[in-house]
């Protein structure tokens, strides 16, 4: 069902191309004939280099699991309620991304900061591609800032973590044993509405042998909780165990670094002067706004492009 998916997309979109291209030259032929057609034809145009570019991205795609659902987790670095406040920035970052892209997005868990932002955020991204566009954003996320907490209203610097891994379906076996896992429930906690915080009905689940942790607080039932926590947790080990086969661990301990200075892989800077640029691709881009509310394509792409050169060369 997802390969026909995949098929059934790439054929709307090859009509969609055909499209554009072909009311681009209507216009083009109204233009000849003395009509003033020069801003639709700017919006043709606009539209088609957007299409443009979202299918040259995922010709950059090639990986196992890029086409699978993402599983994205934030953490905020130390710094109390600054940190805090930026992880939360970047929760609300990603899903306007996911908006942009047409995917879903469904919270799993959320743990609010005392004063503001977040502790940690656990969310899903259902989409064709959602976790190989994502993947360029696993690791450390520089912020600085004049800080809205501080009545001196001195520069600060936040860091938070970005951890992706991909969604696995029942199709594939990832075998946990009982004794292997500690099951911990909790009140839940943070948005959820009114009722989802009346009982113990958050979970918690730890893989022992990793240490990887997977919790779920969306749903009133501990028994849902326990399921999606227990998805979570299978979609975890799977990416670890496949990182260990292909024996490229370094590249989820390199993901989970110190979050502090030295080991970030973006950097957004609102003060003194506005820039966010990415360390690992020296994409940069000015419009901090438009980054922040979700227009991400510029360092997805660039991640991929170099990604794709490091293993042609």
């Amino acid at each position: 069902m997802r390969e026909k998916k995949r098929l059934e997309d790439a054929l709307t979109t090859e009509s969609e191309l055909g499209r554009r291209a072909d009311d681009i030259s209507a216009y083009f032929e109204l233009g000849r004939e003395g009509e003033d057609v020069s801003a639709d034809l700017r919006r043709e145009i606009d539209a088609l280099r957007s299409l443009v570019d979202r299918v040259e991205t995922e010709t950059l795609l090639s990986g196992e699991n890029d086409a699978r659902n993402a599983i994205v987790t934030i953490h905020p670095g130390a710094g109390g309620t600054e940190s805090q406040d930026w992880a939360d920035m970047l929760l609300r970052m990603y899903l306007r991304w996911a908006e942009r892209q047409g995917f879903q997005t469904v919270l799993y868990d959320y743990q609010a900061g005392e004063e503001a932002g977040l502790k940690s955020a656990t969310f899903a991204v259902n989409g064709q591609y959602a976790y190989g566009l994502l993947i360029s954003e696993i690791g450390v996320h520089r912020l600085v800032r004049i800080s809205p907490f501080d009545q001196a209203k001195r520069r600060h610097t936040s860091f938070a973590s970005v951890f992706v891994s991909p969604e696995i379906d029942d199709n594939v076996e990832v075998v946990i044993k009982p004794e292997d896992i500690r099951i911990d429930t909790y009140r839940s906690s943070g948005k959820g509405g009114q009722h989802v915080n009346t009982t113990d009905s958050a979970v918690r689940i730890t893989h022992i042998p990793t240490g990887l942790v997977a919790a779920c607080q969306n749903e009133r039932s501990q028994h849902k909780n326990k399921e999606r926590a227990m998805s979570m947790l299978r979609s975890k080990i799977y990416e670890f165990e496949m990182e260990k086969k292909r024996e490229a661990t370094k590249k989820i301990e390199d993901s989970k670094l110190d979050i502090n200075f030295g080991s970030q892989i973006r950097s957004y800077v609102l003060q003194p002067y506005r820039l966010i640029k990415d360390h690992r691709t020296k994409v940069e881009v000015g419009d901090v706004d438009r980054v922040l509310d979700g227009d991400l394509q510029a360092f997805i792409r660039g991640y991929l492009q170099m990604r794709r050169d490091e293993k042609q060369g």
